[in-house]
């Protein structure tokens, strides 16, 4: 028989084991983290399985997805510290130094484009040298939809004055052309799909054959990677953990996605197409996951800077960092 003392302290550890995951849970660190659009877009698919699967957590931050309007806005607010963290294009960094935001990218999610070309299969368009003359689609004006459109044409020797561009906003873009008003549109691989979904034929050509624009990024100021390298190394492991979890399983994240983002639920098998094109079109071709390519980024900018996107290239070395993904 166990003596009163003993028993005591029994007692005592086994009440110490189970209150350790509540306290646990109590010491995370509050996270916002910035997004240029709403996290349930299946664009955000590594970040939703990043936090669903708790790889957040472990590394002992209770993230929350705040939504801001586009990734130059996220850059303003990292900027001005309303955040520590948030998300991009690879270029982003490249508009707002132009503007004084002292803003780098930390990570880069694919070694793709997140923008491509999409255009009706079987209507003679083969690439954007055949765009000259038609109603082609983007986001908007000052996004990185435009500037990869601009890109692809200037690659193929035409410019924006040789065709009809239309900033659609978010679901015109791809609305307008499986309506026939547009021959192509340049934008992400879902809006493909949903474009598919809706009775257009489409194929997709890779924006990165024509120009070298970039995936998705995550963003922080120079500020917060100088005073907190920890909270921005573990926040770039944990979404990069998810980013790789998508490359390796495929199709076996659906389910945690749509735990994530239940109104997803019932559209698995488009998940599953989603999954795969961003693997193919924009999360491969990175030796090392999450690591900016700095050749990549100069010439970029070098283009930026001779449409006049930004008035002058700034030190590469002020545009991103890879010292968060060795």
């Amino acid at each position: 028989m166990l003596s009163k003392q003993t028993f005591f302290k029994a007692a005592v550890a086994l009440a110490v084991c189970l209150a350790a995951p509540v306290q646990a849970q109590q010491k995370l660190e509050d996270v916002n983290y910035l997004l240029p659009a709403p996290a349930f877009l299946p664009a955000f698919i590594p970040w939703v399985l990043a936090k669903q699967r708790g790889y957040y957590a472990k590394e002992g931050l209770n993230v929350n997805f705040v939504v801001a309007k586009g990734g130059v806005d996220v850059a303003k607010q990292l900027g001005a510290g309303n955040a520590p963290i948030g998300g991009g294009i690879g270029d982003t960094p490249i508009i707002v130094r132009a503007q004084g935001i002292p803003v780098k990218a930390v990570a880069v999610l694919g070694g793709g484009s997140l923008t491509n070309l999409v255009v009706h299969e079987g209507q003679g368009i083969n690439g954007p040298a055949d765009l000259k003359g038609k109603t082609v689609t983007v986001l908007a004006y000052q996004d990185t939809t435009f500037f990869s459109l601009l890109g692809m044409l200037a690659a193929v020797g035409l410019t924006k004055a040789g065709l009809n561009i239309q900033a659609a906003g978010p679901r015109g873009i791809w609305q307008q052309f499986a309506d026939g008003r547009a021959a192509a549109f340049a934008g992400p691989v879902d809006w493909a799909l949903n474009a598919r979904g809706a009775g257009a034929k489409v194929k997709i050509y890779r924006a990165d054959r024509y120009f070298p624009s970039m995936a998705q990024a995550i963003l922080a100021s120079d500020e917060m990677i100088a005073k907190r390298p920890d909270l921005v190394g573990k926040l770039v492991k944990a979404t990069l953990r998810g980013l790789d979890d998508v490359m390796k399983q495929g199709k076996g994240v659906v389910p945690d996605y749509i735990a994530g983002s239940p109104n997803f639920k019932g559209k698995e098998k488009f998940i599953g197409e989603v999954v795969e094109l961003y693997t193919d079109y924009t999360y491969k071709g990175q030796k090392v996951l999450g690591e900016m390519d700095p050749d990549r980024l100069s010439k970029v900018q070098a283009f930026y800077v001779k449409e006049g996107i930004v008035p002058k290239a700034a030190p590469l070395n002020d545009l991103y960092t890879n010292q968060f993904v060795k």
